[in-house]
């Protein structure tokens, strides 16, 4: 699982309302839109994780890439720099 190189705030999850729908968490680390795929994997034989949302609300997306419970935070982040 690549770190993310285009985020300053991978220190901490994104917390964030969530509907329900299918989302895809990007697991190239060269997003834009983290912790979200945006396309930049395309030709890298990386593949986005699509994930579904099942119920409205809040939830703590990882945004270091370092979780073992993707797309979800597991505190992987802590001692980051």
């Amino acid at each position: 699982m690549a770190r993310f190189e285009n985020d300053e705030s991978r220190s901490h999850p994104l917390v964030t309302e969530m509907g329900v729908g299918t989302y895809h968490w990007c697991r190239c680390g060269k997003t834009r839109t983290v912790p979200y795929c945006d396309g930049s994997h395309e030709g890298s034989g990386v593949t986005t994780l699509a994930f579904e949302v099942e119920s409205a609300g809040t939830y703590a997306v990882c945004s270091c890439g370092l979780t073992k419970n993707p797309p979800y935070c597991d505190g992987s982040h802590v001692g980051i720099e």
